[in-house]
């Protein structure tokens, strides 16, 4: 058969939904060959927002999102998806087009190594030379995406090889199990936590799995250990629990770390040192146990005394069969935390001024969204308020990325997540910088007849650096920008636009948002002015006084 044709059924053989692409003219025989296959192709606007698109799907589903460019320029915008993907542990499959290798009559026009290029940003890459072997570069090119640490990986398909023809065979998908962990570290593990006063449980990015949140959460209900979470960990507890102390936005001064501070050991489920570290060791500090599907890579700020290796699930439900109660742990502070986050998270909640504070946002949000609805973000200061002040009551509802915390993902993931899951409100909340580097992908989702919240936070500037410009005390100088009118560029595309006039009148738009389907994008005021006095000044002080 045709080696584009194999290509395909390869990947139909592996599973695969959607391919989202920008394609070039490499990329035609694997076009021709799509057309007629059960897998769904999504033409983007921007390589990049078909990488986020496939990064986002591998995040909620454990299955490579799989994306396709071009060669030349169109490989180089999938440089940011890709490492998006490889540090926040999301199986993706990008594929490039090259021009014919065996015998190219256009010397080096567009032609850069673009597989040395993704060697340090993926899992595997690799040029296929022969189409004989195309079905085992697939087989593997997955098999490595899915297993842990899940990651990129990209296979080049020249145009020539795309045009052979080859022995028509896929291999069987086999699946693989993780091991369980060591039963002699298991044993060091609990006498380490019946050993310590005052335990905390740390729950990272690698715990958000469905089967782990579960015993999770009976490790908790069993122990009654108190515990945070990182950004990316948010939700794999219900945030309502009442040992729930919050989640590490920042990395110190911050009332959560006054009580990771006090702790004597960390139970740490699921955190590597890829996402921003939610606290920093010391020599002769506190201990470590490191609970993870790989042993913990040492880093100055992170080298754990114990690494319990294994698969995460495993390794939870051995804790909690084995762990007794202990009369001496005392948890008297960790409440006493827990208090004083609870009223300070709270403080702004119902505050009406317009620009809307981003704590007004946040509650609003959280009042009116049910349990399983999602909120997806980019990057920008609002992520930290998000981080902090979102309760989220399930898994994967509030989705932002703290590994390479790439600007321009907010908008094309909440497309991937609506697309899955249809029957949720999704809304995408994204600053005015990060909306305008992918917000061509509007048409996409209208073309896509989704039904889309978008909230702009709008302050005409590269905010959360104007945030760290202001606390080294620099002058506020370089960050600002205009903006285009966001009603009218909404509108542009097709997408309905939204400016509301004060807190009320936002009400009533987000309201009109979830109930009527369309691409709505808001065009919000937000006020930033108690970025620096709460976060950089004034927990700083407070906490220092618990």
């Amino acid at each position: 058969m045709k080696a584009s044709d194999l290509f395909v059924k390869a990947l139909e053989n592996e599973g695969v939904e959607y391919i989202f692409a920008v394609p070039g003219e490499e990329n035609l025989d694997f076009l021709q060959s799509l057309k007629n296959s059960k897998i769904k192709l999504i033409i983007n606007r921007h390589e990049q927002g078909a990488g986020f698109m496939a990064a986002t799907y591998g995040r909620l589903t454990g299955k490579p999102g799989v994306c396709m460019a071009t060669l030349g320029p169109g490989a180089t915008n999938l440089v940011t998806p890709a490492a998006y993907a490889q540090l926040g542990g999301m199986p993706m499959l990008m594929i490039t087009g090259q021009k014919p290798i065996k015998k190219s009559k256009q010397a080096r026009f567009q032609i850069i190594d673009v597989v040395d290029m993704m060697k340090s940003i993926t899992k595997y890459t690799k040029q296929i030379v022969d189409s004989n072997i195309i079905s085992s570069h697939i087989r593997e090119a997955f098999r490595l995406a899915i297993e842990e640490k899940p990651g990129a990986v990209h296979l080049e398909f020249p145009e020539d090889i795309a045009q052979e023809d080859c022995e028509d065979s896929v291999f069987e998908v086999v699946g693989h199990i993780i091991p369980n962990p060591d039963d002699i570290a298991i044993e060091k593990a609990v006498e380490m936590i019946h050993d310590s006063k005052m335990p905390l449980l740390l729950i990272g990015a690698g715990a958000n799995r469905k089967v782990t949140c579960e015993a999770l959460h009976e490790f908790v209900d069993h122990t009654g250990i108190y515990f945070f979470t990182t950004q990316m960990g948010k939700g794999v507890i219900d945030e309502r629990h009442p040992q729930y102390l919050g989640t590490a936005a920042l990395s110190s001064n911050d009332f959560l770390h006054a009580a990771i501070e006090e702790a004597d050991l960390i139970i740490n489920v699921g955190h590597d040192v890829i996402e921003k570290p939610p606290f920093f060791m010391k020599n002769n500090g506190k201990k470590v146990i490191h609970v993870n599907f790989s042993p913990a890579e040492v880093d100055p700020v992170y080298f754990p005394q114990l690494n319990v290796v294994g698969d995460i699930t495993s390794s939870v439900k051995k804790l909690t069969a084995h762990i007794m109660v202990q009369e001496d742990w005392d948890f008297d502070f960790y409440k006493k935390v827990k208090k004083e986050v609870s009223e300070h998270l709270s403080k702004y909640f119902l505050d009406e001024r317009f620009p809307m504070l981003p704590q007004r946002l946040v509650n609003l949000l959280r009042k009116k969204l049910e349990s399983k609805d999602i909120i997806t973000l980019d990057n920008g200061i609002y992520k930290l308020w998000f981080a902090r002040n979102y309760t989220c009551h399930q898994p994967n509802t509030l989705l932002l990325d703290n590994a390479l915390a790439s600007m321009g993902a907010g908008l094309p993931s909440a497309m991937m997540v609506k697309m899955l899951y249809p029957d949720r409100n999704v809304v995408a909340v994204v600053g005015d910088g990060g909306f305008m580097m992918n917000s061509q992908e509007i048409e996409t989702a209208v073309r896509l007849d989704l039904h889309l919240t978008v909230i702009i936070l709008r302050d005409n500037a590269y905010g959360m650096i104007k945030w760290k410009q202001q606390d080294m005390g620099f002058d506020d100088f370089g960050l600002d920008y205009k903006n285009p009118d966001f009603v009218m560029y909404a509108e542009s595309y097709g997408a309905k636009g939204h400016r509301p006039k004060n807190d009320t009148d936002f009400q009533e738009i987000l309201n009109h948002c979830l109930e009527n389907k369309a691409v709505h994008i808001i065009d919000l005021p937000v006020d930033y002015s108690l970025n620096h006095p709460i976060l950089n000044v004034m927990l700083k002080e407070k906490t220092k006084k618990l």
